[in-house]
């Protein structure tokens, strides 16, 4: 027997299976056909769509893995179809079945034999459509999905300019088969459980658990819903159960409470504990449904002018952006991108992560539960105001808390970033916003972002918590102007909750300078790594002596795709990550947050890809963690150095090197072991100016790092 087919045999156990047992969840990315537009608008859907050029394809998918990141404003957004031939197992009759797409973008229809199942705007929330009437049993069905990413006014984001909005249906897809009675799959695609923890301490915890049940006989029927928390250890830690009686009409929402004695809190990242919290429906002793969610027991609290409280405890708030696209990939991710990338934002050291500008995969909230990091989610209202998005601004937020209301490491909710005039409508819908989510989830913190440096924007304060995007010395004067800035918001603003939601500066890892200014080059085609590195060292210099600034989020943890513009030397790109858009290089300033935020030892030499050197007499720079490092230049020792605005940031200044190549280590001892770094250089007194810009212009293909 093939693997495909050992693989096959094995799903249609596990669905067999579980077709006693209530609900089953199988995966449906196989078998697809894919047909790219464009289509004439004089064809009816059933009539071009079926014609030649399908294309097998697995799930996730996009079209715009490679155009959208190679070329300024020259890709396709539009209609593209997807196709699968789909003969239901026997077990499925008499159940009721639905498909569950992660994520369509941006506009999707979904067709079972060309009738009409459901539909759904907006690229990045889960949404859930019922098929169990248009299914034929003992027969193959036909599952037809157009997706259409092209820029509209009334879906955000209204369009592709801060990033790219790839096309396709990029995220898993599930099969999900329930009784006709149970817990429900399509409230917002949401677990259809939701957890509130209304009081929280080390002696005790008060826990809502609130189940919304649907029952689609033709009579009432009395089943027994069980709440049980588990802990790590698989020991039940508390439980309830009630007898409830289900009406046919509508859906119904009971609830059950319970209190946890002497509970081991959820820490962030020093202990990250999980309890797991299973609820289920039963008609007497049969269990016919049954969902499993995480639970986190926490209490937050942002204090003005001093920072985060995590059970009373205050905890540094310091952090990155992620944007889910990778280099060839676009958002077609499997779990192992996902996993890839968390990995480093915890090696990183960061302790929270802005999940920008749009709901992310369920997977990587996942993990920051269980790596306990404090997570920023948000919705994609960003960059432009069309004033005919408001209805599906609010479809999102309530898309996005409903479904990932029970991640515990959610801490606040983004309605909107650097959206402005016109004011009278930003301002009210921003505000409407506000109180849905607050209807929603009392529990957690909003807030809205600007790209201004002053609260007294017109577009501010809508929320609870208001964020400020400023790249001071890029986008204009001097890395240093953070300072003055800060503190006077320190003086002005004292009582208000501000977050540092956006700072940093592009680095083309193949530009290059020696001497470096205090101001960027923004729209010119030089980015130099140098002057971002020299950029972050200022810039978290300021930020670690200011609590003041509740969190701050280094924009952006890795590189990404910006299909609009074209600027330092490499088209469709945005350089302003830690890391590289492939993954593959760490850039110096990664170090210099991972010297500051990582337990883990560190020491790292900076400008090592600066390595061809016109300056005889030059400065040596090295993060340490480990107290002062030593610096060794061709084997000679150097301990007389200064520090950096950084308190990791050490600077050895009046380094002579010699012709040619030049060996530069650094070491330091930290509990009798000794921790070391080392590059090379190489000195050329013939060397006439700086790595020329045209560097960055290399073919995309030759550096995909980049």
């Amino acid at each position: 027997m093939g693997v495909k087919n050992l693989i096959a045999t094995a799903a249609l156990l596990l669905l067999t299976a579980g077709a006693f047992a209530g609900r089953s969840v199988e995966p449906f990315n196989d078998g697809w056909e894919f047909k790219k537009g464009p289509f004439t608008a004089d064809k009816v859907l059933f009539g071009e769509t079926f014609g030649a050029g399908w294309k097998p394809v697995p799930l996730p998918h996009t079209w715009n893995a490679r155009d959208m990141q190679t070329a300024k404003n020259d890709y396709y957004a539009g209609e593209a179809y997807y196709r699968k031939a789909y003969t239901p197992h026997a077990a499925l009759k008499g159940k009721r079945v639905f498909l569950r797409f992660g994520g369509v973008g941006s506009v999707a229809e979904v067709y079972v034999n060309r009738q009409y199942a459901g539909g759904h705007k907006g690229a990045y929330a889960a949404f859930a459509i019922e098929i169990t009437t248009l299914l034929k049993h003992g027969q193959e069905n036909e599952i037809l999905v157009k997706a259409d990413n092209a820029p509209r006014p009334d879906v955000i984001p209204v369009n592709n300019t801060l990033f790219g909005v790839y096309g396709g249906i990029y995220r898993p897809v599930e099969l999900i088969a329930t009784e006709t009675v149970g817990i429900a799959v399509t409230d917002f695609a949401s677990p259809g459980v939701y957890l509130s923890q209304k009081s929280v301490s080390q002696k005790e915890a008060s826990l809502e658990v609130k189940v919304k049940v649907e029952n689609r006989r033709s009579a009432a029927q009395r089943i027994t819903l069980r709440t049980t928390v588990y802990e790590a250890s698989g020991k039940v830690k508390a439980a309830r159960s009630s007898v409830e009686e289900v009406l046919p009409q509508g859906r119904q929402t009971f609830l059950h409470h319970l209190s946890l004695k002497n509970p081991r809190l959820w820490q962030g990242r020093e202990d990250p504990y999980l309890y797991r919290v299973v609820v289920q429906a039963l008609s007497g002793d049969t269990v016919i449904d049954e969902v499993t969610q995480p639970l986190g027991l926490r209490r937050f609290e942002l204090k003005a002018g001093d920072g985060m409280y995590l059970n009373g405890k205050r905890v540094p708030m310091y952090g990155v952006c992620r944007h889910q696209d990778w280099w060839q990939l676009g958002s077609a991710l499997a779990n192992e991108h996902h996993d890839a990338d968390m990995s480093l934002i915890q090696e990183i050291g960061a302790t929270t992560v802005r999940f920008a500008h749009y709901q992310q995969a369920d997977r990587i909230y996942a993990r920051c539960d269980s790596a306990g990091l404090m997570a920023w989610a948000e919705i994609p209202f960003v960059n432009r105001v069309s004033t005919q998005e408001a209805d599906n601004a609010r479809q999102q937020l309530v898309e996005l808390i409903r479904q990932n209301y029970n991640h515990p490491s959610i801490y606040i909710w983004g309605l909107h970033n650097e959206v402005y005039a016109p004011y009278p409508y930003t301002v009210a819908l921003t505000a409407e916003l506000h109180d849905l989510a607050k209807s929603e989830d009392p529990y957690r913190y909003t807030a809205s972002v600007n790209g201004h440096s002053a609260l007294s924007q017109p577009a501010n304060l809508n929320a609870d918590v208001q964020g400020i995007n400023h790249y001071f010395g890029w986008y204009g004067g001097e890395i240093g102007d953070l300072k003055p800035w800060v503190e006077k918001m320190e003086k002005e603003y004292p009582r208000h909750r501000v977050i540092f939601s956006e700072y940093g500066a592009e680095a083309n890892i193949l530009q290059q300078e020696e001497q470096v200014a205090n101001h960027g080059r923004y729209f010119s085609q030089f980015y130099p790594e140098t002057f971002a590195t020299k950029f972050h060292e200022v810039q978290w210099g300021i930020i670690s002596k200011h609590p003041y600034l509740l969190a701050s989020y280094v924009w952006n943890m890795f590189d990404f795709a910006t299909p609009a513009s074209a600027q330092g030397g490499v088209p469709a790109r945005n350089m302003k990550g830690l890391v590289t858009f492939d993954r593959k290089v760490k850039k110096d300033a990664f170090y210099l947050y991972k010297a500051s935020w990582s337990r883990e030892p560190v020491i790292y030499i900076t400008q090592r890809r600066a390595s061809e050197r016109k300056n005889r007499i030059t400065t040596v720079a090295v993060y340490s963690n480990l107290g002062a490092p030593t610096l060794y230049v061709n084997g000679a020792p150097l301990e007389k150095c200064t520090k950096g605005e950084a308190a990791v940031h050490y600077i050895f200044e009046g380094v002579a090197l010699q012709d040619g190549q030049n060996t530069i280590a650094a070491k330091a001892v930290s509990n009798g072991q000794t921790y070391a770094d080392a590059i090379v250089w190489r000195y050329n007194p013939d060397l006439q100016q700086d790595t020329a810009p045209a560097q960055g212009a290399k073919k995309v293909e030759e550096h995909v790092g980049l």
